[in-house]
């Protein structure tokens, strides 16, 4: 979190403004300081995430110019959005300064930042700050190395942040997979000389008893495709296969650390898609946890299979009550949306009005798709229940509707972040190169949403 400023000496102020054209201005520096003025649009339009992209400009100018120390002067937003209006300015300063974990012997500095708010802000900076700190643990974790996140490392990184917040967590190693049953998530993870592990974590914080809401997030550590092997173009982004499970976490990791009242389990089926001599290949029949048989179209597709044994462990082990699974699943998604919105399923209004409810909250950009029954019939197979592959095209939502058809009749979301996880070139102001954390924040809101009260 931003320290607080207590009249430290400084050499430059951020100041924020309403009622003019959006932008930012560099004053004359006097003997004593320099002045960015950030000009936020009309007060009426003002928004959270107008403040976040706002504060993130300003704190990449200002590390641009080789500012040491600069206090932020949070009237103008406390005015405007009241308290919370600090947390999205925090917030927008911290994740546009984010740099992951390095294996670089010397590192750049950053300014040093303080905030200038009054106390009844703390509350909602405290908030802000421990879901930053989830989204940037899941950024360093997307954007950690295959060979330095292979399941097991995956499974402890999550498990001692998870326990340090009083999460309770449980790993599953392969034989309790293969005696609960779960080919599909085995089928993929035994191509690996790392072996799969099933991560589940769960956070208490409701009423004693209640059914959980699932988190289930694809975590894949490295996907070479198998024998449906990817293009030399594509390896390089293989280690961020696991995006959708750093997603969950970091969500658990927040509603622990701000003690919202509300139960939420994460499910993560950590393994390693690559090639061995008895992989599977297309045209095998395999089994799964649920009793479904899935027929292989293509290796390349094997988050929907872990996905589909990891949503059946969460019905069946952790009697969740609703689902909502997340992945970097297709790249169909890519050429529909871009790097800027994820595509979503849900098979439930209510559901989808209240993640719809928890987006708008948390900034993020989200769009429905279509579940028509003809979308069903192109995973149908000849030979076994289902094909982990579409016979017609329409490659997101089938792959969607493939872990759907796992869901046992509950209220289901299905996320698909492959083109929000990961950016090259920054879409807001508040991202860097590389992870981005997509996913932590709106699912934070969702469980959030669900919180009981006293």
């Amino acid at each position: 979190m931003m320290e607080r400023y207590q009249g430290q000496n400084v050499q430059w102020t951020v100041g924020f403004s309403v009622g003019g054209k959006e932008g930012q201005t560099v004053q004359p520096c006097n003997q004593s300081s320099c002045i960015l003025s950030v000009e936020l649009g009309e007060e009426q339009k003002v928004t959270a995430e107008k403040v976040r992209v706002a504060a993130a400009r300003a704190a990449k100018t200002l590390r641009d110019l080789k500012a040491e120390t600069v206090v932020v002067d949070a009237g103008t937003v406390v005015r405007v959005l009241g308290p919370e209006g600090t947390g999205a300015l925090s917030q927008g300063v911290e994740l546009a300064l984010f740099r992951t974990q390095s294996w670089k012997q010397t590192e750049p500095t950053d300014p040093t930042f303080y905030l200038d708010a009054p106390e009844s802000c703390d509350e909602a900076l405290k908030e802000a700050d421990s879901l930053t700190k989830a989204i940037c643990f899941a950024r360093d974790l997307v954007n950690c190395p295959a060979n330095k996140l292979t399941p097991i490392d995956m499974a402890q990184r999550m498990t001692k942040e998870a326990q340090a917040l009083g999460i309770e967590t449980q790993v599953l190693d392969e034989d309790a997979a293969k005696a609960l049953g779960m080919e599909a998530f085995l089928t993929v993870g035994s191509s690996a000389a790392h072996p799969a592990r099933l991560i589940v974590l769960r956070y208490k914080g409701g009423q004693e008893g209640e059914a959980p809401i699932a988190l289930v997030g694809k975590g894949v550590a490295c996907d070479t495709g198998g024998y449906c092997l990817k293009s030399a173009k594509s390896m390089k982004g293989i280690r961020g296969d696991m995006a959708g499970a750093a997603a969950v976490c970091g969500a658990l990791l927040a509603l622990a650390a701000n003690r919202v009242k509300v139960n939420a389990t994460a499910v993560i089926p950590a393994v390693e898609n690559r090639i061995a001599p008895d992989s599977y290949i297309p045209g095998d029949v395999i089994g799964s946890m649920s009793g479904k048989t899935i027929e292989i179209g293509n290796t390349d597709a094997e988050g929907r299979l872990i996905l589909a044994d990891a949503v059946t462990y969460a019905i069946q082990k952790e009697h969740a009550a609703k689902v909502v699974d997340i992945a970097t699943l297709t790249g169909a998604v890519v050429g529909m949306f871009g790097f800027t919105t994820a595509g979503f399923l849900c098979n439930s209004e209510e559901f989808c009005a209240d993640f719809q409810s928890a987006y708008t909250r948390s900034g993020e950009q989200y769009w429905r798709l279509p579940t028509f029954p003809e979308y069903q019939k192109m995973i149908e197979s000849p030979v076994a229940d289902v094909s982990n592959v579409s016979s017609d095209g329409c490659g997101t939502i089938t792959a969607g509707l493939f872990i759907g058809s796992f869901v046992e009749e509950r209220p289901w979301i299905h996320l698909d972040i492959a083109g929000t996880a990961w950016v090259d070139s920054p879409r807001w102001a508040y991202q860097t190169p590389g992870a981005t954390g997509a996913g932590v924040s709106t699912l934070y809101e969702l469980c959030k949403g669900y919180a009981r009260e006293d």
